[in-house]
């Protein structure tokens, strides 16, 4: 067993405050509860120094939404998305090469109602260093468009088709080697309206999780490359919501923000390639869950935690009768406390005792 040093005791220590950060805790590390935990037997492969990045934020906007359909009949609706391949920030320190629709993670939302024809183009910079495509699970048609928008770099393709069911859908990259393209970030949601429309709500909000796994370990300062061989053991260094650790939190980007007696709606994708997600809203539960985004059926109510599978989607509603932040996990935990899979969503206005007193 390598030997422990000061800097993997103060790495592991430091994973308390992520673990309260999640609304759990943990007891006091010891030097023996280091060695003896699994990140000790990890050995620490020299890394480059971190890369300059491309981009100063690779995580989506939760708030970039198109807005809701109010017109009545079908329509057309032009979509363009770029694969573009950028280096920016895991956590501070850490970077890798991303690849992606439009320079985030996940990709832009699409939105439509049943009956519209989506009108696509595909863009791939000249600059990029492999072939990309789109396959939409909201397309009847061969691989989902993916065979018709195959674009080697410097090239562009048009696919049109029709939306004819109601959901929320993956579309994901489906070039050879699509685990590593997805892991990467190549995700994102195609929503489909039923034609009556969605119940009106105050906010919508877009959050995606994949894992990624690199040559590094959590949190190991540097720039990490992708390792095919710890994605086919299905082992992560990150899991990870909008493509970076803690992305949609207070202390990063506080975009997802309410008032009391308001209420929400959250589009949650999951790329994957391989782990599903137990979705659970911490200090609350989802007022109504459309489990596999299907909009044709009957939410599920008052749900504590929902199982979202890789290449899926969860549409949920909640509501905040007092204020807080309300840490939207995987409930697998360990991705939270130690991979970054963790949102949150703040609310203010006045204290309800009636329905929470702290007894301060």
């Amino acid at each position: 067993m390598p030997t422990t040093t000061r800097r993997r005791v103060l790495q592991t220590a430091g994973l308390g405050g992520a673990m309260a950060l999640a609304g759990c805790t943990v007891g006091s590390l010891t030097t023996e509860d280091v060695q003896t935990s699994p990140l000790a037997l990890q050995t620490e492969e020299e890394l480059d120094e971190a890369k300059p990045v491309d981009v100063d934020r690779i995580a989506a906007d939760p708030r970039d939404i198109p807005a809701p359909i109010t017109r009545s009949s079908p329509a057309t609706v032009e979509v363009e998305l770029e694969t573009r391949e950028v280096v920016a920030e895991v956590e501070p320190g850490v970077t890798f090469t991303y690849m992606t629709f439009d320079g985030q993670v996940p990709g832009p939302l699409v939105r439509t109602r049943v009956g519209d024809t989506v009108d696509l183009t595909i863009r791939n910079p000249e600059d990029s260093s492999m072939v990309h495509n789109v396959d939409f699970h909201a397309a009847r048609g061969p691989g989902g468009g993916a065979e018709a928008t195959n674009v080697a770099p410097g090239e562009e393709a048009h696919l049109r088709f029709k939306v004819t069911y109601p959901g929320a859908f993956i579309y994901h990259c489906a070039v050879a080697n699509v685990d590593y393209h997805i892991s990467s970030g190549m995700f994102g949601l195609i929503l489909v309206e039923p034609e009556e429309g969605l119940p009106p709500v105050d906010h919508e909000f877009y959050l995606g999780q994949h894992e990624l796994y690199t040559n590094g370990t959590t949190g190991q300062k540097g720039h990490h490359e992708f390792d095919f061989e710890r994605m086919a053991m299905e082992d992560p260094t990150y899991v990870l919501m909008n493509g970076e650790k803690y992305a949609i939190t207070p202390d990063n980007y506080a975009e997802m923000n309410v008032r009391t007696g308001e209420t929400a709606r959250i589009f949650y994708g999951v790329g994957g390639p391989n782990l599903f997600s137990s979705f659970h809203p911490i200090g609350s539960v989802w007022d109504e869950v459309w489990e596999q985004g299907a909009l044709a059926s009957e939410p599920m109510r008052y749900v504590q935690t929902t199982p979202v599978l890789p290449g899926s989607a969860c549409v949920a509603t909640m509501s905040f009768p007092v204020p807080g932040d309300f840490k939207l996990v995987d409930h697998a935990l360990s991705r939270v406390a130690r991979k970054g899979a963790l949102a949150v969503v703040s609310a203010e206005g006045p204290e309800n005792p009636d329905i929470f007193d702290p007894m301060e």
